[in-house]
């Protein structure tokens, strides 16, 4: 018998923050909204705070490529939203490797529009 747990959490909770996190990758803020809405008034907080986190990232990577579409008139854009789209990949593989361990991770220089 072994154990799945980590800090108060269980294994269903930590899948699900999991994908939430990689889900930012392809779908943007889409699923992290879903999830959100769904788990915000459940007893899993490890799932909301996850994906609560995840909306709020994700709404900020939506305002970089806006702000990205905007210089690419200038041609600054097109490389600035390569990088923001490898940024993008990076923390979001990071939050998710967090979240398999059981620690909520704080996305670094983001807007929390959702609280």
């Amino acid at each position: 018998m072994q154990n799945t747990e980590a800090v108060g959490t269980y294994a269903g909770d930590k899948t699900l923050a999991i994908l939430v996190h990689l889900s930012g990758i392809f779908f943007g803020w889409v699923v992290p909204l879903v999830l959100y809405l769904i788990k915000k008034d459940d007893s899993d907080k490890f799932s909301a705070e996850n994906a609560r986190e995840a909306l709020n990232y994700q709404i900020t990577v939506m305002f970089l490529y806006f702000g990205c579409f905007i210089l690419s008139f200038i041609l600054i854009g097109i490389f600035l939203f390569w990088v923001v789209m490898m940024v993008n990949l990076v923390l979001c593989i990071v939050a998710a490797v967090k979240a398999s361990n059981g620690v909520s991770y704080r996305y670094p220089m983001t807007v929390r529009l959702v609280g």
